[in-house]
């Protein structure tokens, strides 16, 4: 009789030890198939905490980048932490919601992972039949114009800004600055990026905007170049066709602008001694921009003389 007494005693204090030592964590997932742009909602709960701290990823940043936030909620009590994650994934495909690493007080725990499959519904093969045959209509002139004048006036009204703009570059802007001024000022732009520490903490996607702001600014000011408003192709042809930028230094350009916008729609992710190396990079070809544009006034100066020479030629044949 006391043998059992025993057991039971010793049964009711591992029960009582799991319960009031131990805390519970469970975690779920409303939906593991989705469509594109549907909301899921993702759950995390832990018992039992009895007033200990919880340590977890921010609000909006529990996730991997595929999945965008829709809301993040937090609810935290003495004993209960509860957390909700609604999100939606607008790229096709397998999405993987990886095992989250939660500290309470000195112990760690850990989620399950979770599949997410990803579809789009709009591919689904269904056929649309029309309920009347198409009925042919000649048209004449009046009639094409009437139902195109509009985008022949919005395409004229396009060339004539774009045909504006040119104008302004070419012929009316003028230097507010010194190239050293700009590059000076420039390099400050690249220290106070390097001091926010966005290569040390792995935070690849605001490290490239930053970047690739700072020097189309710069190569705007610099060189006379609309770089705040051309789009990444646009600003690489512009650059090979005006030949204001030595090679070395458009290369530079060219390979850091296109690995930024890669990294900018979530196509690839950099490591810290790329993010180095393209900082690196882009603060030497600032450095080295004074020499792009004293070439640059050398050639125009050469053109210039040699206009006039000709016209002295002319002037003497006549």
């Amino acid at each position: 009789m006391p043998y059992r007494l025993f057991k039971i005693f010793l049964s009711f204090f591992i029960i009582i030890s799991t319960f009031g030592f131990g805390q519970t964590l469970t975690s779920s997932l409303d939906k593991t198939t989705l469509a594109l742009g549907e909301v899921a909602v993702f759950k995390i709960q832990i018992l039992d905490l009895a007033g200990k701290d919880v340590q977890i990823a921010p609000r909006n940043e529990l996730l991997p980048f595929h999945f965008e936030m829709v809301n993040d909620s937090i609810a935290v009590q003495k004993d209960i932490y509860l957390r909700s994650v609604k999100f939606a994934v607008f790229q096709e495909g397998k999405f993987t919601i990886p095992e989250i690493e939660i500290k309470v007080g000195d112990e760690i725990l850990k989620t399950i992972p979770y599949e997410v499959e990803v579809i789009n519904t709009a591919k689904k093969g269904d056929q649309i039949n029309d309920i009347m045959k198409n009925k042919e209509v000649e048209l004449n002139v009046q009639d094409y114009w009437d139902l195109y004048k509009f985008y022949v006036l919005v395409a004229l009204m396009i060339i004539a800004i774009v045909v504006l703009i040119i104008g302004i570059i070419k012929y009316g802007k003028k230097r507010k600055s010194s190239p050293i001024v700009t590059t000076n000022q420039t390099l400050k732009d690249l220290e106070k990026l390097r001091k926010k520490n966005y290569i040390e903490n792995e935070n690849f996607r605001a490290f490239y905007i930053e970047l690739i702001d700072i020097t189309r600014t710069f190569i705007t000011k610099q060189y006379q170049i609309p770089a705040d408003v051309l789009l990444t192709d646009d600003l690489i042809d512009h650059m090979k066709n005006t030949n204001a930028i030595s090679q070395e230094n458009e290369k530079v350009v060219e390979d850091i602008f296109l690995r930024g916008d890669l990294v900018k729609f979530a196509k690839t992710i950099p490591t810290k001694e790329l993010m180095a190396k393209d900082f690196t990079e882009i603060r030497d070809f600032v450095k080295r921009s004074t020499k792009d544009v004293e070439a640059e006034n050398l050639r125009n100066v050469s053109v210039a003389e040699l206009s006039e020479a000709d016209k002295s030629k002319i002037r003497k044949l006549k």
